[in-house]
């Protein structure tokens, strides 16, 4: 019986450390690839049991894929699966974002790496600004949900706190939808509930390796929706309250995430590198995917629940909601650290075409980028 638990846990580690490797294009890409290797060639769980796993991880924060990675394993072999096979899954990306951290500080300032980064910002930016219009096409489902995104950008562009937008939002449309059911006492425990707990604003502090994994779980704890809305957390705290990052840096991090397999949440990684070296980069990529593990272990039971609850949903959609819209401000915000010329205009804009028009991988895409920055950068175009 040990020997059989002992080759489960070899068995996770394996398939997740080779789908770690070659995860590339995102978490929809990643959950096919899992979908293929556990539902059809290893028979580890049905369809409908995957998909109940698909549905529960959207259900709570964090990185989907990587979720699905630890429900897969605390399925197979219980609690040790459930680490085995998440850490396995994020283990490559951490190593190969590393390596490029490693890179960037001490080579950055070279002209091969600036064409990089030339041609890179201009493309991840694009790339954000496709999952915004996909995913506000699935968010904003509703006359009321359009308007609740359009004040949650409004809010966010004046710099209220995005997690009184996040939360602010979506118990405001839970409120509306407990009152149009006709539940005004739910509704009244709803505002009550809310009201003392909206986030004050963060206050600057000096660096440090524990304030920085504080920050990390926070993030971790709290990102619903796509991983592109750690654009929005990692500016707000490390840019415009901490002072730790600029622009250009954060763009860059985002870039490498993308690059490199495995979940856009390594951009964590790179930003612990470039605060801290390697003790950074650990902390940091412990303290945002920490979340996902405790998420995953507690969630199981209260998913049944939460799904049948129509309180739950409307708050859900709302959150949703308020997610497309920050990240939209932010993707404006962030524009002119991209586009810089004519030349990153229209790098962005071919980008732009080929995403939304051709639905190109993002990988591939991200590749060209760099090869048309080097040489852009080489003969001097952009000048």
């Amino acid at each position: 019986m040990k020997s059989e638990y002992s080759g489960r846990l070899a068995e996770l580690a394996r398939l997740f450390l080779k789908l770690g490797t070659a995860a590339f294009g995102g978490p929809a890409a990643h959950i096919a690839m899992m979908e293929d290797e556990i539902v059809n060639r290893r028979h580890w769980l049905s369809r409908d049991e995957f998909l109940d796993f698909l549905g529960a991880t959207n259900l709570i924060p964090g990185p989907n894929s990587t979720e699905m990675a630890i429900h897969i394993g605390h399925r197979r072999a219980g609690w040790a699966g459930l680490i085995v096979a998440g850490s396995s899954f994020i283990l490559p990306a951490f190593l190969i974002v590393l390596a490029i951290s490693w890179a960037y500080v001490r080579f950055g300032s070279m002209p091969e790496t600036a064409g990089i980064l030339y041609g890179v910002k201009p493309v991840v930016l694009a790339i954000v600004l496709q999952a915004v219009w996909r995913l506000a096409r699935s968010a904003l489902k509703s006359r009321l949900l359009v308007i609740t995104g359009v004040a949650a950008a409004l809010a966010g562009g004046l710099g209220v706190n995005e997690l009184a937008v996040l939360f602010g939002t979506g118990v405001f449309v839970a409120l509306l939808k407990s009152i149009f059911s006709g539940n005004l006492a739910k509704a009244a425990a709803l505002a009550h509930a809310f009201w003392p707990q909206i986030p004050a604003a963060g206050i600057a502090i000096s660096f440090g390796l524990w304030p920085m994994f504080l920050i990390f779980v926070k993030i971790g704890s709290i990102l619903f929706g796509s991983g592109y809305l750690l654009l929005v957390f990692l500016r707000a705290d490390f840019i415009d309250r901490l002072h730790w990052l600029t622009e250009g840096q954060l763009l860059d991090a985002i870039a490498v995430g993308q690059v490199t397999p495995g979940p856009v949440f390594t951009a964590a990684t790179f930003i612990g590198f470039l605060l801290s070296g390697f003790p950074g980069a650990v902390v940091a990529t412990a303290g945002i995917f920490l979340p996902a593990f405790f998420f995953v272990a507690v969630s199981g039971p209260l998913v049944p629940r939460l799904r049948r609850s129509p309180t739950a949903g409307a708050f859900l959609d709302g959150v949703n909601a308020a997610s497309v819209a920050l990240m939209a401000v932010v993707t404006v915000q962030l524009a002119g650290a991209a586009f810089v010329d004519y030349a990153t205009i229209g790098l962005g804009i071919i980008a732009a075409v080929l995403l939304l028009r051709y639905n190109l991988n993002t990988v591939w895409l991200v590749l060209g980028a760099i090869v048309a920055g080097i040489v852009i950068h080489a003969t001097g175009f952009s000048q």
